[in-house]
């Protein structure tokens, strides 16, 4: 049979457990209120807005965490075997709620630093170079917070245990030795974290901007900033995730960093007998019905003629990268049909027949066929070469042999 005293403590814990199970119930309740006064209040204020948004959920876990932690201390006596582990554990839940509202305030002011530049686009006005800037720089410092703020909640939930206080007094001893090791070990995501914030605060690339990376191995847009890495969403809807340390180290092309239009240029190989004049109107037909050409440029030019062709090449403007591309090609498919239509500009070959110079044969010095005598040009390069050569060819034995090989060859 349990002693008065065994019944008396388990007779404190099934009230406390019951005041505490009515706290919180009337804490949440009151967070639903809280919540519901806040959404009416935020129709004249977005950032009143904001909070009630984003901090519902931590407002009633921190409002009934604190509600329990109160019950707990009015209805049970200090010296109850089950009140300390209970205490320290409402303790923990609370400090890692704060920690989650604090955070949930984090967010609410990025939403409203980057709410005041809205914007944002293909075309880069000075309010949407602006808004990209302060978006990228604000989400670069939203993480650096709440890496910090949960930083800090872990080491407060630790600092409430007693044996941490002494761990760390030997560690801090020894701080010297250990901020040297850890420096070398973490060298590289260190610098990758000063990276990113160099990246953030720079302007060199921003959240949107469209980049080429790898002498145009790649191109693609900036999704997304870190203090590690920045995801680049490429043509083709894959995701190219890169060290920060690259856009410091490694040159790379940023096609919208003070403007979206661009330019670039066609290249055919065609034949010298191409009409110039008509193919540039065919290219002025094709820019005016396309709907990516800007207007700003559009010419036609004859930068190579060697090798039997003329190479044409083709310049054309566009209002961004991917618009440039999409002319690029209609401009391209567009020549190549008219070349098809015309008939006319095909490369060509040509061969050209030489006919090495021939003299007459004395009659009878080469058969009844009176055929030419070719010069040998055996011997050359200088006057007793040349004197040489014409020995050869005026002996005996050279006609007789050249016209035995030709009947030969006949039979």
């Amino acid at each position: 049979m349990p002693d008065e005293t065994e019944l008396e403590s388990a007779t404190n814990l099934a009230v406390t457990l019951a005041w505490v199970a009515g706290a919180v119930v009337i804490a949440f309740l009151a967070g639903v209120v809280l919540t519901w006064v806040l959404r009416r209040l935020g129709r004249r204020s977005r950032v009143i807005d904001d909070v009630a948004t984003l901090t519902r959920m931590p407002v009633r876990a921190t409002l009934a965490v604190f509600g329990a932690s109160i019950a707990v201390q009015r209805t049970s006596d200090a010296s109850d075997p089950w009140r300390g582990w209970v205490d320290h554990t409402l303790l923990i839940v609370n400090i890692a709620t704060l920690t989650w509202l604090l955070v949930s305030l984090v967010l609410v002011a990025e939403r409203r630093m980057i709410a005041i530049y809205a914007g944002g686009g293909d075309d880069l006005t000075d309010a949407d170079r602006r808004w990209r800037r302060v978006r990228t720089q604000v989400t670069v410092l939203r993480r650096l917070a709440i890496a910090v703020v949960v930083l800090l909640g872990v080491a407060a939930i630790l600092m409430t245990f007693p044996s941490f206080s002494d761990i760390g007094t030997t560690l801090f001893a020894s701080a010297g030795v250990l901020s040297v090791v850890a420096g070398l070990a973490a060298q590289t995501s260190l610098g990758a974290v000063f990276a990113g914030m160099q990246i953030a605060f720079s302007g060199a690339v921003r959240v949107g901007d469209v980049v080429e990376l790898e002498q145009g191995q790649w191109w693609g847009r900036i999704e997304e900033i870190t203090l590690t890495y920045v995801v680049v969403r490429l043509w083709d809807e894959r995701r190219l995730v890169l060290p920060s340390t690259y856009f410091t180290t490694t040159p790379f092309e940023n096609w919208t960093r003070n403007a979206t239009e661009i330019m670039g240029s066609v290249e055919l190989d065609v034949d010298f007998r191409v009409p110039f004049n008509d193919m540039r109107t065919e290219l002025g037909r094709l820019l005016s019905e396309s709907e990516q050409w800007d207007g700003r440029r559009g010419v036609l030019q004859v930068t190579d003629a060697v090798a039997g062709v003329v190479r044409v090449r083709v310049v054309v403007s566009a209002p961004n990268a991917g618009a440039l591309f999409d002319l690029r090609c209609a401009v391209r498919e567009g020549l190549v049909s008219w070349v098809h239509r015309t008939g006319g500009a095909f490369p060509m070959q040509r061969l050209v027949q030489y006919e090495p110079d021939t003299e007459p044969v004395p009659n009878g010095s080469a058969g009844e066929s009176g055929s030419r005598h070719v010069t040998s040009n055996l011997f050359s390069g200088s006057p007793e070469a040349d004197e040489r050569s014409r020995a050869f060819d005026e002996h005996p034995d050279y006609d007789e042999a050249l016209a035995t090989s030709s009947n030969g060859s006949r039979g």
